[in-house]
């Protein structure tokens, strides 16, 4: 049985950060970042009907048949990516959708924090999506006040008591 994590959340929101340390704590788990398959693999806008949807589809597959823990994580816009998520949830029995509930100014704060950035606060204001939730019961939403360890406890609580 595969268990299937989701991260979500707006840029610098700490998506990333979590979903790695995941994968360093969780054996026999695949990472699948958007921002590797969608801007750094293919080189692709963040659009409706870009190639990273289906490639990604197909990367969530390969791990649903041959690892124990899936984590895909990023910005993974309702508007854009919600027919390919809601197709990938139906496969797994485990699902674990979460969602970095951030305001304006925290991520913009956080971004600021980064060391490497392409793209400048104004492009973080463009993109910010508020509360786009996948409308799931079970999707666990974390706020600015949620650490690290927080979010990994509360993921991993999950995990083992599935």
């Amino acid at each position: 049985m595969t268990t299937f994590i989701i991260i979500r959340g707006n840029s610098g929101s700490g998506k990333t950060t979590l979903a790695q340390a995941l994968h360093d704590q969780c054996d026999n788990s695949f990472l699948i970042s958007q921002d590797i398959v969608r801007r750094q693999m293919l080189q692709v806008d963040d659009h409706a009907g870009n190639l990273a949807i289906n490639l990604m589809a197909e990367l969530i597959e390969f791990g649903r048949l041959h690892v124990d823990i899936v984590i895909l994580e990023g910005i993974l816009r309702q508007d854009v990516y919600q027919e390919m998520l809601q197709s990938a949830l139906k496969k797994f029995d485990v699902v674990i959708p979460v969602y970095y509930d951030l305001t304006l100014p925290e991520t913009i704060n956080r971004h600021r924090t980064k060391k490497f950035v392409s793209f400048t606060e104004s492009d973080v204001a463009k993109w910010y999506r508020k509360k786009d939730y996948l409308g799931l019961s079970n999707e666990i939403l974390f706020n600015q006040t949620t650490t690290l360890k927080q979010a990994i406890a509360v993921i991993m609580q999950r995990i083992n008591h599935q």
